[in-house]
Protein backbone atom coordinates (compact mmCIF):
# COMPACT_ATOMS: atom_id res chain seq x y z
CA UNK A 1 0.00 0.00 0.00
CA UNK A 2 2.95 2.27 1.00
CA UNK A 3 4.68 1.37 -2.49
CA UNK A 4 1.02 2.29 -4.23
CA UNK A 5 0.54 5.67 -2.54
CA UNK A 6 4.60 6.91 -2.98
CA UNK A 7 3.99 5.81 -6.52
CA UNK A 8 0.81 7.62 -7.10
CA UNK A 9 1.83 10.55 -5.79
CA UNK A 10 5.71 10.97 -7.96
CA UNK A 11 3.05 10.66 -11.25
CA UNK A 12 0.71 13.21 -9.63
CA UNK A 13 4.02 15.23 -9.40
CA UNK A 14 5.42 14.80 -12.91
CA UNK A 15 2.30 15.77 -14.44
CA UNK A 16 1.71 18.92 -12.63
CA UNK A 17 5.41 19.85 -14.19
CA UNK A 18 4.08 18.67 -17.57
CA UNK A 19 1.43 20.58 -16.91
CA UNK A 20 3.60 23.75 -15.58
CA UNK A 21 5.44 23.79 -18.76
CA UNK A 22 2.86 23.12 -21.28
CA UNK A 23 1.31 26.53 -19.68
CA UNK A 24 4.56 28.00 -19.99
CA UNK A 25 5.02 27.84 -23.64
CA UNK A 26 1.14 28.65 -24.18
CA UNK A 27 2.06 31.71 -22.23
CA UNK A 28 5.14 32.55 -24.78
CA UNK A 29 2.87 32.46 -27.60
CA UNK A 30 0.19 33.82 -26.45
CA UNK A 31 1.07 37.67 -27.88
CA UNK A 32 1.71 35.58 -31.10
CA UNK A 33 -1.49 33.53 -31.12
CA UNK A 34 -3.37 36.79 -30.63
CA UNK A 35 -1.42 38.67 -33.72
CA UNK A 36 -2.39 35.21 -35.51
CA UNK A 37 -5.72 34.97 -34.56
CA UNK A 38 -6.27 37.89 -36.61
CA UNK A 39 -5.08 36.33 -39.77
CA UNK A 40 -6.53 33.05 -39.42
CA UNK A 41 -9.08 30.89 -38.53
CA UNK A 42 -9.28 30.02 -35.05
CA UNK A 43 -8.78 25.76 -36.09
CA UNK A 44 -5.42 26.65 -37.72
CA UNK A 45 -4.08 28.66 -34.78
CA UNK A 46 -5.40 25.95 -32.70
CA UNK A 47 -3.12 23.91 -35.12
CA UNK A 48 0.13 26.13 -35.09
CA UNK A 49 0.30 25.61 -31.26
CA UNK A 50 -0.54 21.95 -31.59
CA UNK A 51 2.57 21.49 -34.02
CA UNK A 52 4.69 23.52 -31.68
CA UNK A 53 4.51 21.38 -29.01
CA UNK A 54 4.94 18.47 -31.69
CA UNK A 55 8.40 19.93 -32.56
CA UNK A 56 9.55 19.25 -28.52
CA UNK A 57 7.72 16.17 -28.60
CA UNK A 58 8.93 14.33 -32.14
CA UNK A 59 12.80 14.53 -31.32
CA UNK A 60 14.16 12.73 -34.78
CA UNK A 61 17.21 14.00 -36.75
CA UNK A 62 16.21 12.76 -40.26
CA UNK A 63 12.17 12.96 -39.88
CA UNK A 64 11.79 15.76 -37.21
CA UNK A 65 10.14 17.89 -39.67
CA UNK A 66 8.79 15.34 -42.14
CA UNK A 67 4.82 16.54 -42.31
CA UNK A 68 3.63 12.93 -42.08
CA UNK A 69 5.39 12.08 -39.41
CA UNK A 70 3.79 15.40 -37.42
CA UNK A 71 0.84 14.63 -38.57
CA UNK A 72 0.64 11.11 -36.65
CA UNK A 73 2.51 13.16 -33.34
CA UNK A 74 -0.31 16.21 -33.62
CA UNK A 75 -3.57 13.91 -33.50
CA UNK A 76 -2.36 9.88 -33.40
CA UNK A 77 -0.66 7.41 -35.33
CA UNK A 78 -4.42 6.21 -37.34
CA UNK A 79 -5.22 9.54 -37.61
CA UNK A 80 -1.75 10.70 -39.17
CA UNK A 81 -3.58 12.00 -43.06
CA UNK A 82 -5.98 14.29 -41.33
CA UNK A 83 -3.06 15.71 -38.62
CA UNK A 84 -0.80 16.29 -41.69
CA UNK A 85 -4.04 17.85 -43.85
CA UNK A 86 -4.20 20.19 -40.93
CA UNK A 87 -0.33 21.21 -41.09
CA UNK A 88 -0.58 21.75 -44.72
CA UNK A 89 -3.28 23.78 -44.53
CA UNK A 90 -1.41 26.10 -42.36
CA UNK A 91 1.56 26.03 -43.95
CA UNK A 92 -0.19 26.97 -47.48
CA UNK A 93 -2.57 29.89 -46.19
CA UNK A 94 -1.69 33.01 -48.30
CA UNK A 95 -3.45 35.19 -45.23
CA UNK A 96 0.16 34.81 -42.81
CA UNK A 97 3.65 34.87 -44.09
CA UNK A 98 7.24 33.72 -41.93
CA UNK A 99 7.68 37.57 -41.69
CA UNK A 100 5.10 37.15 -38.69
CA UNK A 101 7.15 35.52 -36.55
CA UNK A 102 10.66 37.47 -37.57
CA UNK A 103 9.10 40.34 -36.38
CA UNK A 104 7.46 38.75 -32.73
CA UNK A 105 11.30 37.65 -32.24
CA UNK A 106 12.47 41.35 -33.17
CA UNK A 107 10.33 42.27 -30.05
CA UNK A 108 11.49 39.76 -28.05
CA UNK A 109 14.82 40.71 -28.45
CA UNK A 110 14.73 44.04 -28.14
CA UNK A 111 12.95 43.91 -24.77
CA UNK A 112 16.01 41.56 -23.89
CA UNK A 113 18.69 43.99 -24.71
CA UNK A 114 16.57 46.53 -22.94
CA UNK A 115 16.76 44.04 -19.82
CA UNK A 116 20.45 43.89 -20.53
CA UNK A 117 21.08 47.81 -20.74
CA UNK A 118 19.19 47.72 -17.26
CA UNK A 119 21.87 45.41 -15.63
CA UNK A 120 25.40 46.82 -14.70
CA UNK A 121 27.95 44.50 -15.38
CA UNK A 122 26.24 43.82 -18.69
CA UNK A 123 27.37 44.80 -22.20
CA UNK A 124 24.40 43.83 -25.10
CA UNK A 125 25.87 41.58 -27.72
CA UNK A 126 24.80 40.93 -30.94
CA UNK A 127 26.61 38.01 -32.75
CA UNK A 128 26.68 36.79 -36.15
CA UNK A 129 27.89 34.26 -37.95
CA UNK A 130 26.95 32.24 -40.90
CA UNK A 131 25.88 28.58 -41.97
CA UNK A 132 24.26 26.30 -44.32
CA UNK A 133 21.46 23.79 -44.63
CA UNK A 134 22.48 20.41 -46.67
CA UNK A 135 19.78 18.75 -48.75
CA UNK A 136 21.87 16.09 -50.35
CA UNK A 137 18.82 13.71 -50.82
CA UNK A 138 17.07 16.45 -53.06
CA UNK A 139 17.44 18.29 -56.62
CA UNK A 140 13.74 18.97 -57.18
CA UNK A 141 13.10 21.33 -54.45
CA UNK A 142 12.45 25.13 -55.03
CA UNK A 143 15.07 27.63 -53.81
CA UNK A 144 18.64 25.15 -53.97
CA UNK A 145 21.55 26.46 -54.67
CA UNK A 146 25.15 24.65 -54.30
CA UNK A 147 26.87 24.61 -50.49
CA UNK A 148 29.79 23.58 -49.07
CA UNK A 149 29.45 20.41 -47.74
CA UNK A 150 31.05 20.67 -43.91
CA UNK A 151 29.90 16.56 -43.31
CA UNK A 152 32.04 15.95 -46.37
CA UNK A 153 34.69 17.94 -45.09
CA UNK A 154 34.77 16.39 -41.95
CA UNK A 155 34.56 12.71 -43.23
CA UNK A 156 37.25 13.28 -45.38
CA UNK A 157 39.56 14.52 -42.66
CA UNK A 158 42.78 12.44 -41.99
CA UNK A 159 42.10 9.68 -39.68
CA UNK A 160 46.15 7.93 -39.06
CA UNK A 161 46.00 4.63 -39.55
CA UNK A 162 43.10 4.38 -41.84
CA UNK A 163 42.71 5.99 -44.93
CA UNK A 164 43.77 9.18 -47.03
CA UNK A 165 40.65 11.27 -48.01
CA UNK A 166 40.60 10.83 -51.75
CA UNK A 167 38.83 14.22 -52.35
CA UNK A 168 41.38 17.32 -51.94
CA UNK A 169 38.88 19.68 -52.89
CA UNK A 170 35.92 20.97 -51.22
CA UNK A 171 32.84 19.14 -51.89
CA UNK A 172 28.99 20.75 -52.36
CA UNK A 173 26.64 20.13 -52.75
CA UNK A 174 21.99 21.20 -52.99
CA UNK A 175 21.01 23.37 -49.86
CA UNK A 176 20.21 27.08 -48.19
CA UNK A 177 22.42 29.74 -46.97
CA UNK A 178 21.78 30.54 -43.53
CA UNK A 179 22.20 33.74 -41.23
CA UNK A 180 22.14 33.95 -37.79
CA UNK A 181 22.03 36.39 -35.21
CA UNK A 182 22.36 36.40 -31.20
CA UNK A 183 21.47 38.45 -28.64
CA UNK A 184 23.86 37.62 -25.29
CA UNK A 185 25.24 39.65 -22.44
CA UNK A 186 28.85 38.90 -20.34
CA UNK A 187 26.88 36.43 -18.08
CA UNK A 188 23.20 36.68 -19.26
CA UNK A 189 21.76 33.49 -21.25
CA UNK A 190 21.65 34.06 -25.20
CA UNK A 191 18.38 35.16 -26.57
CA UNK A 192 17.51 34.74 -30.11
CA UNK A 193 17.41 37.71 -32.48
CA UNK A 194 17.27 36.38 -35.70
CA UNK A 195 17.46 33.33 -38.03
CA UNK A 196 17.39 33.83 -41.74
CA UNK A 197 17.69 31.78 -45.01
CA UNK A 198 18.84 32.94 -48.55
CA UNK A 199 19.42 30.91 -51.60
CA UNK A 200 21.57 32.18 -54.95
CA UNK A 201 19.37 30.19 -57.44
CA UNK A 202 16.07 30.28 -58.69
CA UNK A 203 13.27 33.23 -58.27
CA UNK A 204 14.17 33.95 -54.41
CA UNK A 205 17.78 34.22 -55.45
CA UNK A 206 19.69 36.93 -53.56
CA UNK A 207 23.47 37.42 -53.03
CA UNK A 208 25.07 37.26 -49.47
CA UNK A 209 26.28 41.18 -49.24
CA UNK A 210 22.88 41.95 -49.78
CA UNK A 211 21.31 39.84 -47.25
CA UNK A 212 23.94 41.09 -44.45
CA UNK A 213 23.12 44.71 -45.63
CA UNK A 214 19.89 43.74 -45.10
CA UNK A 215 19.91 42.43 -41.14
CA UNK A 216 22.43 45.53 -40.81
CA UNK A 217 19.77 47.94 -41.73
CA UNK A 218 17.01 45.45 -39.54
CA UNK A 219 19.77 45.78 -36.54
CA UNK A 220 20.37 49.42 -36.66
CA UNK A 221 16.49 50.15 -36.65
CA UNK A 222 15.50 47.49 -33.87
CA UNK A 223 18.83 48.19 -31.83
CA UNK A 224 20.40 51.37 -32.50
CA UNK A 225 23.91 51.63 -30.88
CA UNK A 226 22.71 50.27 -27.78
CA UNK A 227 24.05 46.63 -28.96
CA UNK A 228 28.14 45.52 -29.78
CA UNK A 229 28.05 43.48 -33.34
CA UNK A 230 30.57 40.87 -32.78
CA UNK A 231 31.69 39.24 -35.97
CA UNK A 232 33.89 36.10 -37.17
CA UNK A 233 36.92 37.05 -39.73
CA UNK A 234 34.65 36.17 -42.77
CA UNK A 235 32.83 39.54 -42.16
CA UNK A 236 36.75 41.23 -42.71
CA UNK A 237 36.91 42.97 -45.47
CA UNK A 238 37.64 46.75 -46.50
CA UNK A 239 33.92 46.96 -47.89
CA UNK A 240 31.95 45.54 -44.66
CA UNK A 241 34.47 48.31 -42.20
CA UNK A 242 33.19 50.50 -44.49
CA UNK A 243 29.60 50.00 -43.72
CA UNK A 244 29.72 50.22 -39.88
CA UNK A 245 32.00 53.46 -39.63
CA UNK A 246 29.52 55.07 -41.86
CA UNK A 247 27.56 54.90 -39.33
CA UNK A 248 29.92 54.56 -36.32
CA UNK A 249 28.32 51.23 -35.39
CA UNK A 250 29.54 49.56 -32.28
CA UNK A 251 31.80 46.46 -33.69
CA UNK A 252 34.31 43.93 -32.72
CA UNK A 253 35.73 42.19 -35.80
CA UNK A 254 38.38 38.99 -35.53
CA UNK A 255 41.11 40.27 -37.78
CA UNK A 256 42.97 38.15 -40.20
CA UNK A 257 46.20 38.08 -39.32
CA UNK A 258 48.29 38.23 -42.77
CA UNK A 259 45.30 41.71 -43.62
CA UNK A 260 47.44 44.62 -42.80
CA UNK A 261 46.89 47.65 -40.62
CA UNK A 262 48.16 51.07 -40.12
CA UNK A 263 50.30 51.50 -36.53
CA UNK A 264 50.44 54.72 -34.82
CA UNK A 265 53.45 55.80 -36.89
CA UNK A 266 51.78 55.88 -40.62
CA UNK A 267 53.54 52.45 -41.13
CA UNK A 268 51.34 49.81 -43.10
CA UNK A 269 51.85 46.24 -41.65
CA UNK A 270 50.49 43.25 -41.22
CA UNK A 271 48.34 42.75 -38.31
CA UNK A 272 50.70 39.94 -36.47
CA UNK A 273 53.60 41.93 -36.84
CA UNK A 274 52.21 44.35 -34.22
CA UNK A 275 52.66 41.77 -31.27
CA UNK A 276 56.60 41.03 -32.81
CA UNK A 277 58.72 42.15 -29.89
CA UNK A 278 56.20 43.53 -27.40
CA UNK A 279 55.45 41.89 -24.26
CA UNK A 280 51.98 41.38 -23.06
CA UNK A 281 50.70 44.01 -20.76
CA UNK A 282 48.18 41.33 -18.72
CA UNK A 283 47.75 37.98 -18.65
CA UNK A 284 44.81 35.89 -17.20
CA UNK A 285 44.11 32.02 -16.19
CA UNK A 286 40.89 31.50 -18.45
CA UNK A 287 38.54 28.49 -18.49
CA UNK A 288 37.70 26.90 -21.45
CA UNK A 289 34.45 25.66 -21.24
CA UNK A 290 34.26 23.63 -24.39
CA UNK A 291 37.16 21.75 -23.92
CA UNK A 292 36.64 21.53 -19.94
CA UNK A 293 40.70 22.72 -19.18
CA UNK A 294 42.13 25.72 -17.63
CA UNK A 295 45.13 27.85 -18.80
CA UNK A 296 46.51 30.77 -19.02
CA UNK A 297 46.22 33.84 -21.78
CA UNK A 298 48.03 37.40 -22.39
CA UNK A 299 46.88 40.33 -24.45
CA UNK A 300 48.99 43.38 -25.54
CA UNK A 301 46.20 46.13 -27.65
CA UNK A 302 47.54 49.15 -29.46
CA UNK A 303 45.51 51.83 -31.62
CA UNK A 304 45.47 51.93 -35.23
CA UNK A 305 43.81 52.96 -38.52
CA UNK A 306 43.36 50.96 -41.75
CA UNK A 307 44.15 52.66 -44.90
CA UNK A 308 41.09 53.32 -46.44
CA UNK A 309 39.51 54.93 -43.15
CA UNK A 310 42.14 57.28 -41.96
CA UNK A 311 39.84 59.62 -40.14
CA UNK A 312 38.32 56.56 -37.58
CA UNK A 313 40.47 55.50 -34.93
CA UNK A 314 40.13 51.48 -33.96
CA UNK A 315 42.35 49.14 -31.77
CA UNK A 316 43.36 46.12 -31.89
CA UNK A 317 43.48 43.77 -29.22
CA UNK A 318 45.88 40.56 -29.74
CA UNK A 319 44.97 37.86 -27.46
CA UNK A 320 47.57 35.31 -27.25
CA UNK A 321 46.48 31.42 -26.32
CA UNK A 322 49.32 30.67 -23.85
CA UNK A 323 49.20 26.80 -25.98
CA UNK A 324 51.30 25.43 -28.07
CA UNK A 325 49.34 25.17 -31.69
CA UNK A 326 46.54 27.45 -31.00
CA UNK A 327 46.36 31.00 -33.13
CA UNK A 328 46.46 33.92 -31.41
CA UNK A 329 43.23 36.31 -31.87
CA UNK A 330 43.35 39.51 -33.41
CA UNK A 331 40.14 41.34 -32.74
CA UNK A 332 39.74 45.17 -34.52
CA UNK A 333 37.16 46.88 -32.74
CA UNK A 334 36.03 50.63 -32.43
CA UNK A 335 35.45 50.95 -28.99
CA UNK A 336 37.17 53.07 -26.41
CA UNK A 337 40.34 50.97 -24.69
CA UNK A 338 42.26 52.90 -22.72
CA UNK A 339 43.09 50.05 -19.71
CA UNK A 340 43.37 46.23 -19.86
CA UNK A 341 40.47 45.91 -18.21
CA UNK A 342 38.39 47.32 -20.90
CA UNK A 343 40.88 44.93 -23.16
CA UNK A 344 39.89 42.32 -21.35
CA UNK A 345 36.08 42.70 -21.53
CA UNK A 346 35.78 42.23 -25.23
CA UNK A 347 38.15 39.46 -25.48
CA UNK A 348 35.34 37.58 -23.21
CA UNK A 349 32.74 39.37 -25.60
CA UNK A 350 34.44 37.60 -28.37
CA UNK A 351 34.30 34.71 -26.77
CA UNK A 352 30.65 34.55 -26.22
CA UNK A 353 30.36 34.11 -29.83
CA UNK A 354 30.25 30.10 -29.32
CA UNK A 355 26.67 30.73 -28.63
CA UNK A 356 25.99 31.45 -32.22
CA UNK A 357 27.85 28.38 -33.28
CA UNK A 358 25.91 26.40 -30.82
CA UNK A 359 22.50 27.46 -31.66
CA UNK A 360 23.22 26.56 -35.57
CA UNK A 361 24.22 22.94 -33.70
CA UNK A 362 21.63 22.86 -31.72
CA UNK A 363 18.94 23.74 -34.67
CA UNK A 364 20.55 20.88 -37.14
CA UNK A 365 21.02 18.01 -34.50
CA UNK A 366 18.38 18.41 -32.14
CA UNK A 367 15.72 20.15 -33.96
CA UNK A 368 15.94 18.30 -37.40
CA UNK A 369 16.00 21.55 -39.42
CA UNK A 370 17.85 19.28 -42.43
CA UNK A 371 15.25 17.01 -42.74
CA UNK A 372 12.45 19.51 -44.07
CA UNK A 373 11.30 18.39 -47.25
CA UNK A 374 8.63 20.73 -48.35
CA UNK A 375 8.75 21.65 -52.37
CA UNK A 376 7.76 25.41 -51.99
CA UNK A 377 9.81 28.31 -50.36
CA UNK A 378 6.95 29.86 -48.58
CA UNK A 379 6.35 27.02 -47.29
CA UNK A 380 9.18 26.11 -46.42
CA UNK A 381 10.14 29.34 -44.76
CA UNK A 382 7.22 29.26 -42.55
CA UNK A 383 7.97 25.95 -41.10
CA UNK A 384 11.45 26.80 -40.36
CA UNK A 385 10.87 29.64 -38.71
CA UNK A 386 8.20 28.26 -36.83
CA UNK A 387 11.07 26.04 -35.85
CA UNK A 388 12.91 29.29 -35.12
CA UNK A 389 9.93 30.13 -32.26
CA UNK A 390 10.31 27.01 -30.36
CA UNK A 391 13.47 27.08 -30.44
CA UNK A 392 13.46 30.45 -28.65
CA UNK A 393 10.68 29.20 -26.43
CA UNK A 394 13.84 26.42 -25.10
CA UNK A 395 16.10 29.60 -24.91
CA UNK A 396 13.76 31.42 -22.45
CA UNK A 397 13.40 28.03 -20.25
CA UNK A 398 17.30 29.13 -19.56
CA UNK A 399 16.16 32.37 -17.16
CA UNK A 400 17.72 32.64 -13.52
CA UNK A 401 13.80 32.52 -12.14
CA UNK A 402 13.45 29.16 -13.59
CA UNK A 403 16.60 27.06 -12.30
CA UNK A 404 14.84 25.23 -9.02
CA UNK A 405 11.75 24.22 -12.41
CA UNK A 406 14.53 23.18 -14.67
CA UNK A 407 16.27 21.25 -11.93
CA UNK A 408 12.84 19.29 -10.89
CA UNK A 409 11.88 18.78 -14.80
CA UNK A 410 15.61 16.82 -15.53
CA UNK A 411 15.18 15.16 -12.34
CA UNK A 412 11.99 14.09 -13.48
CA UNK A 413 11.98 13.40 -16.82
CA UNK A 414 15.75 12.79 -18.30
CA UNK A 415 17.60 11.72 -15.09
CA UNK A 416 21.10 11.59 -15.51
CA UNK A 417 24.02 9.93 -13.18
CA UNK A 418 27.10 11.35 -14.92
CA UNK A 419 29.06 13.94 -13.53
CA UNK A 420 29.65 15.72 -16.97
CA UNK A 421 25.72 15.80 -17.10
CA UNK A 422 25.16 17.41 -13.65
CA UNK A 423 28.26 20.28 -14.48
CA UNK A 424 26.28 21.30 -17.16
CA UNK A 425 25.40 24.89 -16.85
CA UNK A 426 22.84 24.96 -19.62
CA UNK A 427 21.50 21.59 -20.52
CA UNK A 428 19.25 22.45 -23.40
CA UNK A 429 19.44 18.84 -24.90
CA UNK A 430 18.37 17.62 -21.70
CA UNK A 431 15.65 19.84 -21.03
CA UNK A 432 13.91 19.36 -24.47
CA UNK A 433 14.68 15.45 -24.22
CA UNK A 434 12.85 15.90 -20.96
CA UNK A 435 9.92 18.05 -21.91
CA UNK A 436 9.48 15.52 -24.82
CA UNK A 437 9.25 12.24 -22.24
CA UNK A 438 7.19 14.67 -19.43
CA UNK A 439 4.32 15.68 -22.47
CA UNK A 440 3.90 12.69 -23.81
CA UNK A 441 3.39 10.93 -20.48
CA UNK A 442 0.77 13.86 -19.96
CA UNK A 443 -0.97 12.90 -23.35
CA UNK A 444 -0.94 9.06 -22.19
CA UNK A 445 -2.73 9.99 -18.95
CA UNK A 446 -5.21 12.08 -20.66
CA UNK A 447 -5.73 9.20 -23.27
CA UNK A 448 -6.03 6.57 -20.45
CA UNK A 449 -8.78 8.70 -18.32
CA UNK A 450 -10.90 9.73 -21.80
CA UNK A 451 -11.30 6.44 -22.35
Amino acid sequence: MFTTSKNASSQAQVLSQARFFSHRLEDFLSPFLQQLDRLLDRRLVATFLGLCQCLIRHRSRSSGLVLSELGGVLLSGDKAPAGTKRLSNLLRSPKWSWEVITDYLSQGAQRYVDQLLEAERELPLLLWDESVQEKTESIKSEGLCAVRSTKAKRALRVKPGYYDPPVKQAVHVPGFRWVGLVCCGLWAQPMLARFQWWTSRGQHATSLAQVRLTLLLWARETFGKDVLHVFDRGYASAKWLGLLLARTDRFLLRWPSRFKLLDIKGLLKHAYRFSVGRKASSSKVVRDMVRNITYRRSLVWQPCLHRDYPDCPLTLIICRPGRKGRQPWYLLTNEEVKSDRQAWRLVFAYARRWQVEQAFRFNKSEMGMESCRLWFWESRMKLLQIVTLVYAFLLSLLDKELRQAISDLLRQGCHRTGKRCRKTPTPLYRIRLALANLWNLLLLSLTQSSG
